[in-house]
């Protein structure tokens, strides 16, 4: 189980892998927020009830998801390439780390930004 210690260290080593990186959080079993860094130049996409909808929807994915785990192995990220951000998310135990990108970021900064994240994830699990 992460502390609220170790969930800032979790955003703040992710954010910091890249520019393009918008906002980097933990996300708890019940949807809601532990620990995050927002790049503070941006506006987010989403206001706050929006946002909170999102968590919930990504919380119930990851959990129905899980029901595969043993036939199918473990999902190490979730990968979303939206019209306007994309999105990374990792399981982390009961917590989710979700990463959102600039939308207009090459694929390859992509993937180095996922392959930087996962040993972080892997650290903390």
């Amino acid at each position: 189980m992460l502390n609220r210690i170790e969930a800032q260290e979790i955003a703040e080593r992710i954010s910091s892998i890249s520019r393009y990186v918008r906002f980097a959080g933990i996300i708890n079993s019940s949807g809601r927020v532990v620990a995050y860094v927002r790049r503070s130049d941006l506006k987010p996409l989403l206001n706050t009830i929006k946002t909170k909808n999102q968590f919930s929807h990504l919380v119930t994915r990851s959990g129905m998801t899980s029901q595969f785990n043993k036939q199918l192995g473990h999902v190490k990220f979730v990968w979303e390439e939206r019209e306007k951000v994309q999105t990374i998310s990792f399981d982390l135990g009961k917590n989710i780390v979700w990463v959102s990108i600039d939308k207009n970021v090459v694929r390859s900064e992509v993937l180095r930004i996922i392959d930087n994240c996962l040993p972080i994830v892997k650290h903390f699990q």
